[in-house]
């Protein structure tokens, strides 16, 4: 099976071939193929771990016995497991189609000389320190989708809230727009004169868009990719669209747990600073037609690792943020 670990340096994957492999066989198969010291690793499902500092880290046991099997911590194929670590390592770079000759052996125009000055490299930070959602709208808009969809077809819909001065982020409710959503795509029916409405009621109560929720379908779940090519594009669009640095990216998921049943898990991201500007500025190619889904595909080359390419790992363009909860409102409906 394959197991997704996700650091600071973005996400990446350890086969694991042993059927009962426990955390230290996981531990053992993170140092040979990823080259982290098993004395430097520090391993949890929660995703707050890459958020925390000091002495904090210290907290997260969840994986600390070495002779826990995985499975008893509901971690199969696919599953993403989150490693914090000290000390620095040579990160191996996406997959990606180099153009062999560089920046030689070609006519180079002006604009191919400004393209070769743009390298990706990851955000470290977000600029929403985190993300409270109300516990009623997240759960109105969880319940839905897999009660009524059985998470078989994808669903989205807009936060609304407050974004505070240290750049929190407070989810209170979700519009959820025209829609039809299969299992692989959403389209968003938008209607100017019902988001108008939705923005009136949003700024009475002190409130306004603060960013873009969507599921992603059972499915999905066997892949090794966080978001796809075209939902980075989907998220990337909107985020543009906002105008807000601090705006947010929620995704839904199933994910199997220790019992053997689906666990609805949350996410949050931000897309990060150079995905918005190269959106912005035409970079992004508009067919995606037999590239892989983990790839997004510019339309010029730029510098990863010190490859000229095309092509642009998702991970590379994704900021982790904390998710956090709250309660503003006492019931949710939904209409």
């Amino acid at each position: 099976m394959l197991v997704r670990v996700r650091s600071r340096d973005g996400l990446e994957r350890v086969k694991v071939d042993t059927p009962n492999a426990t955390v230290g066989e996981l531990k053992f198969l993170i140092q040979s193929q990823l080259q982290v010291p098993i004395a430097s690793q520090i391993l949890s499902t929660n995703q707050n771990l890459l958020l925390a500092k000091g002495n904090s880290i210290q907290q997260f046991k969840d994986m600390e016995d070495p002779k826990i099997p995985l499975s008893s911590l509901g971690i199969g194929h696919g599953h993403i497991v989150f490693l914090s670590y000290e000390g620095e390592r040579s990160v191996a770079g996406p997959q990606v189609n180099v153009n062999p000759s560089g920046s030689f052996g070609k006519k180079m125009t002006m604009e191919d000389l400004i393209a070769r000055q743009v390298r990706i490299e990851r955000q470290e930070k977000p600029h929403g320190v985190s993300a409270s959602f109300d516990r009623d709208a997240a759960n109105a808009f969880q319940q839905y989708v897999n009660e009524n969809l059985a998470f078989a077809v994808k669903r989205g819909g807009f936060l609304y809230g407050t974004v505070s001065e240290d750049g929190e982020v407070a989810v209170n409710f979700i519009y959820e727009p025209p829609q039809q959503g299969t299992e692989d795509s959403l389209l968003l029916f938008r209607d100017q004169d019902e988001e108008k409405q939705v923005e009136a009621i949003a700024n009475g109560l002190g409130m306004r868009r603060v960013g873009f929720i969507f599921t992603q379908t059972i499915s999905q779940g066997k892949n090794d990719y966080t978001l796809t090519n075209a939902e980075i594009r989907q998220a990337v669009e909107l985020h543009a669209e906002s105008e807000l640095k601090e705006w947010v990216t929620a995704l839904v998921k199933l994910e199997v747990n220790e019992e053997g049943g689906a666990d609805v898990h949350f996410e949050a991201f931000q897309l990060s600073d150079q995905c918005v500007k190269l959106f912005k500025e035409g970079w992004f190619v508009d067919d995606y037609t037999g590239l892989d889904l983990k790839i997004t595909r510019l339309k010029k080359d730029v510098v990863i690792l010190g490859k000229d390419t095309k092509d642009v790992d998702n991970d590379f363009f994704l900021v982790l943020v904390k998710i956090l909860d709250h309660q503003i409102f006492r019931s949710a409906v939904r209409r």
